[in-house]
């Protein structure tokens, strides 16, 4: 009678391995259900992580072979058997089969299929607890490079927008109340700043993600001499991480990334909501482009600025996915669980959405049509009652009488039916014989701009001067 440890320890059939069909499988008596293995499965999701996995499998087949693993003859093996998976698994129909559990798996699979036994060396001391952690860092370097490229994009169509409407003044708004006049091209770079801002985060949280997990196993680190900085180097890494526990239980690098998205997504949505009210038929201020709006199946008449609505839907979605994946977070033990599972669908999805709305609304801003001439039409002649507010203030009067003073003139107007700019000397000077006749001269937008050229300002000169800054840093790319 054979002894059975020794039959499996050489290599013989074993009945768990081959009733469950499953890497894990030799621990196992019983066959998963069918139930729990679709439950279980992540390939459906986790398959988008398909070439950066090989590429990291190409480089721990290195790691393998200079630690003795591997002999140079096998790592060849490999490497080549690893790019015809690449090859056949690029195919879009190709057939990912959920029995494969996830990703890894099903890349184990098809190696062994095309090398044979061979294939089995290459998970030698490493876990798919350090092999998700390392696919998933690859995936966010590509994904922030890309939503960064998307950021510039719009930029560039904010700066050419505010270059091309540099003159147009419309109503700047506080509480949705007429303020004071700003101009459009302002109003656009303002955006820009954002944008900036938003650039930074995304970068930032790459930043952070920017260390090798592999090499750390399942969380107590390899057993075997691997070259882990040698690895970094080669898959482009900054350096390793320094505790194997926290490398494969962090997730932070995909929280930061996804709070980073969700506060772009909500600058987008708030300029999407201006943009959707001034493109009512009672602001009239903008027209967006045929090929960014919709019509209504039953009303002939409508337009309607769907491409906007989405945009401002969607950011919902993408606050959805960092508190989902948040709340999955915060129960899981050191080290690793099945719940983080769960973090590849709200990370790909919030990526995908994000680079989708920012196509969107660079496209719809880019097309749409101002109407400067319904801007300067609603424009309240109260606009400019801090202009009148602040000469006074200039001319020594406190800030705090003129303010109340001129609250008091705002208000008789409105009462009387009269108009701020249309007001004789002679009607100012019964408020303030500090009023002089230069106050005529002040009472239109354009001198209200020209007077907030400072740094920062939307007077045209500060503007220029901010235009030319923000193409600076587009030029530097």
């Amino acid at each position: 009678m054979s002894n059975p440890v020794s039959s499996r320890a050489s290599g013989q059939a074993d009945d768990a391995g081959r009733e469950t069909g499953k890497a894990w499988g030799g621990r196992f008596s019983g066959v998963e259900a069918e139930l729990m293995e679709r439950f279980n499965a992540s390939i459906g999701v986790d398959r988008k992580l398909m070439e950066v996995d090989i590429a990291a499998s190409l480089v721990y087949a290195q790691a393998l072979e200079g630690a003795g693993v591997l002999t140079g003859e096998e790592r060849l093996i490999i490497a080549d058997g690893l790019r015809k998976v690449r090859e056949e698994m690029s195919a879009p129909d190709f057939p990912f089969d959920a029995g494969m559990e996830d990703i890894h798996m099903a890349v184990e699979e098809r190696l062994t299929h095309h090398v044979g036994a061979v294939g089995g060396k290459l998970h030698t001391g490493r876990s798919r607890n350090d092999q998700v952690s390392t696919d998933e860092r690859l995936y966010l370097r590509q994904a922030t490079a890309a939503v960064t490229q998307g950021i510039r994009r719009l930029q560039s169509v904010l700066v050419d927008s505010a270059k091309r409407h540099g003159e147009v003044i419309l109503p700047g708004y506080t509480h949705l109340q007429q303020a004071q006049p700003i101009l459009f091209a302002h109003y656009a770079l303002s955006l820009f700043w954002m944008l900036e801002r938003d650039l930074g985060r995304v970068s930032d949280s790459w930043r952070r993600a920017d260390y090798l997990p592999l090499g750390a196993g399942a969380l107590a680190g390899s057993a075997f001499p691997l070259d882990r900085e040698q690895m970094a180097r080669e898959l482009g890494f900054s350096g390793i991480t320094a505790n194997s526990l926290d490398a494969v239980s962090d997730r932070d690098f995909l929280l930061e990334a996804l709070a980073a998205l969700a506060i772009l997504m909500m600058h987008l949505s708030r300029y999407c909501e201006d943009l959707i009210i001034w493109s009512s038929v009672e602001f009239g201020f903008v027209e967006l482009d045929d090929a960014y709006a919709t019509g209504s199946s039953m009303m002939p008449q409508k337009k309607n600025p769907d491409s906007l609505e989405l945009v401002r839907g969607k950011t919902g979605r993408v606050y959805g996915n960092l508190m989902g994946l948040l709340t999955t977070m915060k129960g899981v033990p050191l080290t690793y669980a099945k719940d983080l599972q769960e973090d590849k669908e709200p990370v790909f999805d919030s990526f995908d959405t994000v680079l989708d709305c920012l196509e969107v609304f660079a496209a719809a801003w880019q097309t749409m049509s101002l109407r400067p001439d319904r801007m300067a039409g609603s424009m309240a002649d109260s606009l400019l009652a801090t202009d009148l507010a602040d000469y006074l203030s200039r001319r020594g009067i406190p800030f705090r009488q003129a303010h109340h003073l001129v609250g008091r003139l705002v208000r008789d107007t409105l009462e009387a039916g009269d108009r701020l700019d249309e007001l004789t000397l002679s009607q100012l000077q019964s408020y303030s014989e500090e009023f002089d006749k230069d106050i005529l001269e002040l009472l239109e937008p354009g001198r209200s701009l020209a007077l907030r050229n400072i740094p920062g300002g939307t007077g045209p000169e500060a503007v220029r001067s901010q235009l030319m800054r923000a193409r600076e840093i587009l030029a530097a790319g």
